[in-house]
This record gives structure tokens, C-alpha cells and sequence, in this order.
């Protein structure tokens, strides 16, 4: 049995019918960009977040960068961030001409940690930028903790992990600001490109966002300062709010399909490959990605094998943001990181989309043991 890595057809057809009836409506009203599906939307990400406004966005890319411009965030400054992580997360830093100041991870969650963060904090240090990989939430709390004591802002890059619950509280419920993803393999797909700027609670934060993502115009032709067109445009906003109300569903599929294949992996010797695990209190992992650890330099060995049976399988992420060639110019070496440096080189994230049926999963774990000379 082919097991692609990620499947959308079937949520798809299941918000088809309603996203082509919205479609007529937009092309009856030629409303396309920043109408009320947009605010529709920017309400119910943020009712959803607990969180107190949404900026709707024309990336997750756009979400970070439009941020950092409400921070200021300039030359000369720097910004603390996992060198373990997608490359948007530094690159909107650097277009701003910042210096994006990377730290290690956490083995157990591929996240970073307060202590790692808080040891990094210079006089220079204008924002904390903390990422909730593959669907888990970073250590909010103690990053929170070492962020008050020197009055630095925290933006969350939640643009895997919208859902994504701890400590009593959610992904957007930490700090000032949150960026989600609505690339179309997140949890949450768009038909495109979109994103989502999340602003926990201040109101002046809010306006600049909503400011700066319109070129910095307030009212219409009169410019403030220089912005961005991070504008998002209605379709996607009405695929959004379609498949919304099913996003929990889909959430508990991913979860559900885990828990399987830890039942049904747990023989896997640590020398072998490691699962993901659960690590945050009272959290809620929503597994945008199931991500192994295979030891002893056999991740490559094994991808190869699942693609001979075909089976789907990704690397996120081979190369760290500290060994990227455009960020030579930082004086990072190789090794720096250690902890970073073997997840690249170990993950291999395997597919757990909620529609896979239980003989789907049987295929890929029955793959997966058997290159371990296992059943």
C-alpha cells in the first residue's frame, strides 16, 4: 500500500461544497481582499487562541515579520531564537537588517528552553522569538521568566502549532505577540499562502500591526511610516473559516494516530530510533509533524527504505540556521550547537495526516520495524 506523507484531498472534500458556494457570493459582491471574511476570521483565530485580537496576513512569514516591525526591531538589534527550526523564523530578523542570535534545543521536545534563552540575553536584545516545533509548545513559563527580568518582549512562532496547548493556557496565550501558519500542510491550510498575527492583549500593539500590514496607511493615503503589503485576501480567509470548525477534530486525528504508533513502535530500541514525546504539563501536542530520532547515522538508510515501499517521509530539518550559507557573516561554527546539530542529522518525520486509515498506519509502522529487523 502507497502511504503519501500528507494527503488533503479528503478534508478538502469536505469543506468543498461550502468554500465553492462562498466563492460565488465573492464573485457576486468582487470583494477580494481584507473583507468580512478576513475580519470574520481574524475574530474567530483569536476567540480561538484566547488571545484578545488577529491580524489576518498574506503568510505565517508575513505574521513574524509584520511583529517585529510593531517592536522595532532594527539594525544593531538582536533577537533570540532555535537554530533548529524553519528558515523564516531568522530570515524575517535579517531583513530588517537585526542579528539573529541562535540557541540550542531541549532533546526530548526540539524545543528551547529559559535557561538556554536566558543565558543568550545581552544588552543588545530587543525580542525573544521562541518556536513551538512540529506541534509542541516550547518552555513558555521559564522563557516568560527570564524575558520579565530584563523587560524584553516574546513573540511566539506558533506557525506549526496553532491548538497547541500548556500550562493551563495555549499557543497565543504567552506572549505579547503570536504568528500562525496557514500554509497549506499546517493543521490549519489554507489554499495558499496566509498567516495570522495574534496580539495577546494591547490595543496599541493591535493598531500598529493593522497599520503596518496596509503600508503603514491610516486613514487611506496618508502614510505614518513605511509598512508592508502583508494583505490577506478573502478566498483564503473563507477556506479558513470552513475548514475552522473542524480544526479540532483534525487535531484529535493527529493525536489519536500517535498514540498509535507509540503503541504499536514501543519495542524500538533507543539505539534504533526514538519517538516523539509529550513533555509539557497539562499539554496538548497536535503533532503538525510525528518526528523520529534514528541513531546511529541510519535516518537516510531508513527513508530510503519507506520510499522503496512507497511511503511518504520528510526531513525537517537537515541543515540548522546556524550552518545556512547566507548567515556565514554571524561567526557561528560548526558544533556550537550540539543538540541541534544531531536532530538534524537524526529526524524523520513520517505521516500521521487525521485521515489515515488504521491499515495505512499498520503500513508505515510495519516499514519502520521491519529496517529494524523487527515485526
Amino acid at each position: 500500500m502507497s502511504v503519501p506523507m500528507l494527503d488533503l484531498s479528503i478534508q478538502n472534500q469536505a469543506v468543498k461544497q461550502k468554500i465553492l458556494d462562498g466563492i460565488g457570493g465573492l464573485i457576486d459582491r468582487s470583494s477580494f481582499i481584507l473583507g468580512d471574511n478576513v475580519k470574520g476570521l481574524e475574530a474567530e483565530i483569536a476567540a480561538y487562541a484566547g488571545a484578545k485580537f488577529g491580524v489576518g496576513m498574506s503568510s505565517g512569514t508575513d505574521a513574524l515579520l509584520v511583529a517585529l516591525m510593531a517592536l522595532d526591531v532594527k539594525a544593531g538589534d538582536e533577537v533570540i531564537m532555535p537554530t533548529f527550526t524553519f528558515f523564516a523564523t531568522a530570515g524575517v530578523v535579517s531583513r530588517l537588517g537585526a542579528k539573529p542570535v541562535f540557541v540550542d534545543l531541549d532533546p526530548m521536545s526540539f524545543n528551547t528552553t529559559g535557561a538556554l534563552v536566558e543565558a543568550a540575553i545581552t544588552g543588545r536584545t530587543k525580542a525573544i522569538l521562541p518556536v513551538h516545533l512540529f506541534g509542541q509548545l516550547a518552555d513558555m513559563p521559564a522563557i516568560l521568566e527570564a524575558a520579565s527580568q530584563f523587560g524584553i518582549p516574546v513573540i511566539e512562532d506558533a506557525c506549526q502549532s496553532m491548538g497547541a496547548k500548556g500550562w493551563g493556557r495555549s499557543a497565543g496565550q504567552f506572549g505579547d505577540m503570536t504568528a500562525f501558519s496557514f500554509y497549506p500542510t499546517k493543521n490549519l491550510g489554507a489554499f495558499g499562502d496566509a498567516g495570522l498575527t495574534i496580539i495577546r492583549e494591547d490595543e496599541a500593539l493591535h493598531a500598529r500591526v493593522r497599520r503596518l500590514r496596509v503600508h503603514g496607511m491610516e486613514p487611506v493615503y496618508v502614510h505614518h511610516e513605511v509598512g508592508m503589503n502583508g494583505r490577506m485576501d478573502e478566498v483564503q480567509a473563507l477556506v479558513l473559516r470552513a475548514k475552522l470548525e473542524m480544526l479540532e477534530g483534525w487535531h484529535e486525528g493527529r493525536r489519536m494516530h500517535a498514540a498509535w504508533y507509540h503503541r504499536r513502535m514501543k519495542d524500538l530500541a533507543p539505539d534504533e530510533a526514538r519517538l516523539p514525546q509529550e513533555v509539557v504539563p497539562d499539554g496538548r501536542h497536535i503533532y503538525n509533524q510525528f518526528t523520529l530520532r534514528v541513531a546511529g547515522g541510519r535516518r537516510d538508510a531508513l527513508q530510503a527504505h519507506l520510499k522503496s515501499l512507497g511511503i511518504g517521509s520528510a526531513v525537517y530539518y537537515p541543515i540548522c540556521l546556524h550552518e545556512q550559507p547566507c548567515f556565514e557573516n554571524l561567526g557561528y561554527q560548526k558544533g556550537q550547537f550540539p543538540e541541534s546539530e544531531q536532530a538534524a542529522a537524526e529526524v524523520l518525520s513520517i505521516p500521521v495526516y487525521p485521515e489515515m486509515s488504521e491499515a495505512m498506519l499498520e503500513e508505515v509502522a510495519t516499514a519502520v520495524l521491519g529496517f529494524f529487523g523487527r515485526k
